[in-house]
């Protein structure tokens, strides 16, 4: 019970602490009208204390630690001021409201967490783990790398790894963003904080707990929300410059508005709704709130921005660099063409040259094999394999010799037919495989880096967005140019190592920001050296997922696209905020001097202005 009364006060503090205030004040007032004046004061002193002594204290701790004023201090000053000379009332007021926005502030803000601090509880706390027939259930913490993990339908992944057996569809919105269930089979990998579908899979653990992609998400994350950008840093260090001229300008009120014919007690009480009005509550207001709920918005899309400077940031973006392989393309060879010559076959030139590359490392290999595994052929062992560096391997298939690679491999001549038709499939961006048994030429095969299925539509809504949009490559000129081409970007960068894109991202510099968007070790110094540097959350290697400042977690780049949009959405709220901030700040000071405006008003037009710009800042949680 004592646990469940902690709980209560802590998460609504600021609205228990309102409402005794207001309970006070209420009894106050009543004491006072029917004819209970001794109880008046204590009540009005019991509403000050509640409703004020959080303010009071934060205030002091700026004062006294920071040598710094700060908005807390300057509302309790002016409660305290009106109280001095008699309006208790509209003092207790003041709190009374001053502490019902920070009430609503601390709800507002703790709504723009809800998606970060959902993502937190993705993890779940105990696995099974399976030891040949046995089931056991213990704490993720102590699961090793290796553990073989038995997942039922309905549950949540507990780790990153491999499937080894069973089938299932898996939901990986939280952690890609991405909608649609993925089907995944043995082979496959699978995340940490995922949830699996109908079927029933055993996984290796391929991760340590601190090393999986939900790990790495919360990471970023938190980083993200302890991260503040130069227009809030702005604001922070103008909040106790502007304090100290507030609390000048109601001294000045004090001190001269009796020359102008007012009583002392009245030039009091304009002073005190001077600091009132003139406090930069709304106006300090105006950016963390805006900024944070973009970062929530952006995780629930896959975004994750490792703070709001490059919220900001990206907004401004004028070029978008993109890395090549693995970026505008899956980053995955596949076969895109196989040619036979003679009487075979292109199954049989597939399944030959899939047996020599069955125990090959290298991105073609894999493509081959990949696809006679999905046309179920049948494939021989091969022996005597000898690997010729930068041309391909030879062996021994079904007792004669095999060759497969580069033209410069095979024997004997090419005739004219056939380089015209190697020339094609080179101009189409592939890159051709020759397939040899003995001296005899059976086949072609053509291999290309597919595109994205969103690439092209990515770029054309980038370009649309007024954007500069580049590609960058260590590709021979001609296959950057078909590719280019393929996707519609501006210009290609091709032949470049990774020195390179360094100086081509600051040569770019001169059009704008640049955003640079890449995924391997290659493209970390292009990444460090860009106005924001977005890299592949699946794809992307460790060190450019340490340089980059926007990680997409789906390798889905039409995100690039939207991470902008919600970077100069941003930016608009925030300009929207400061300039309503100050629109009523210069109203309601104008109506303390020539108007007939109360504490009461003053304050219920400042704390407002703060609760609408707080508001304001929640639009960007749509």
């Amino acid at each position: 019970m004592k646990t469940s009364w902690i709980s209560l006060w802590s998460r609504h503090k600021g609205l228990i602490v309102t409402i005794l205030s207001l309970g006070f004040l209420i009894l106050a007032w009543l004491s006072g009208r029917y004819g209970h004046p001794e109880f008046e004061t204590p009540f009005y002193l019991l509403a000050y204390a509640i409703g004020g002594y959080q303010k009071a204290w934060e205030g002091l701790q700026t004062l006294i630690k920071e040598k710094d004023l700060d908005v807390d201090l300057l509302m309790v000053v002016a409660a305290i001021g009106a109280a001095s000379i008699g309006f208790w009332r509209d003092g207790a007021i003041l709190i009374l409201i001053f502490s019902l926005s920070g009430a609503l502030e601390g709800y507002t803000l703790e709504r723009t967490n809800d998606e970060i601090k959902s993502i937190m509880k993705l993890r779940p706390e105990e696995a099974i783990v399976l030891h040949g027939n046995q089931e056991k259930r213990i704490r993720v913490e102590e699961l090793q790398q290796g553990d073989l993990l038995l997942v039922r339908p309905g549950e949540r992944i507990a780790t990153d790894g491999i499937v080894r057996e069973g089938y299932s569809s898996v939901n990986q919105s939280s952690i890609t963003g991405e909608s649609i269930p993925i089907d995944k089979s043995a082979g496959e990998e699978v995340f940490a904080g995922t949830m699996n579908g109908q079927g029933t899979l055993v996984i290796e653990m391929t991760k340590p707990a601190e090393a999986t992609l939900l790990a790495k998400i919360i990471h970023l994350v938190r980083e993200a929300q302890s991260e503040r950008p130069p227009s809030q840093l702005f604001m922070e260090r103008f909040e106790g410059i502007y304090a100290k001229i507030v609390i000048t300008g109601a001294v000045l009120i004090s001190v001269l508005s009796p020359l102008l014919g007012l009583s002392w007690s009245d030039a009091i009480y304009k002073a005190m709704i001077f600091l009132v009005v003139a406090s930069p509550c709304a106006l300090v207001s105006s950016v963390m709130p805006a900024v944070l709920s973009g970062i929530s918005n952006g995780a629930r899309q896959g975004i994750l921005f490792k703070g709001g400077a490059y919220l900001e940031a990206i907004g401004d973006v004028s070029v978008v660099a993109f890395d090549k392989t693995g970026t505008l393309t899956e980053g995955i060879p596949r076969i895109t063409q196989v040619i036979p010559y003679g009487s075979y076959t292109e199954s049989e030139v597939l399944r030959i040259a899939a047996s020599l590359e069955t125990w090959s490392e290298h991105p073609i290999a894999k493509a081959i094999t990949r696809e006679a595994k999905e046309k179920n052929l049948h494939l021989s062992t091969a022996s005597k394999l000898e690997a010729v560096p930068g041309f391909g391997v030879q062996g021994i298939v079904e007792g004669q010799e095999h060759r497969i690679g580069k033209l410069d491999l095979s024997e004997g001549e090419i005739s004219e037919e056939e380089m015209k038709a190697v020339r094609e499939l080179e101009k189409q961006g592939n890159t051709v495989i020759f397939v040899q048994v003995g001296k005899e030429r059976i086949g072609v095969l053509a291999v290309q880096d597919t595109l994205r299925p969103q690439a092209k539509e990515s770029i054309s809504r980038l370009k649309k967005m007024g954007i500069k949009v580049v590609m960058l490559t260590g590709d021979s000129s001609s296959t950057a140019k078909i590719m280019g081409d393929q996707v519609g970007v501006d210009q290609v960068y091709s032949e470049l190592l990774p020195e390179d894109k360094v100086d081509i991202i600051k040569k770019l510099g001169e059009y704008g920001k640049v955003a640079m968007v890449g995924d391997g070790v290659n493209d970390a110094p292009a990444l460090a050296v860009s106005s924001v540097g977005v890299a592949m959350g699946a794809a992307g290697t460790d060190v450019a997922l340490e340089t980059a400042n926007v990680v997409l977690m789906a390798d889905d780049i039409s995100k690039v696209s939207y991470a902008i949009a919600l970077g100069r959405r941003s930016t608009r709220v925030v300009k929207q905020n400061v300039a309503f901030a100050v629109t009523v700040m210069f109203l309601l000071i104008l109506s303390n001097f020539f108007g007939n405006i109360n504490l009461p008003l003053g304050v219920i037009g400042h704390e407002g202005s703060t609760i609408i710009v707080i508001i304001s800042g929640l639009r960007l949680l749509r």
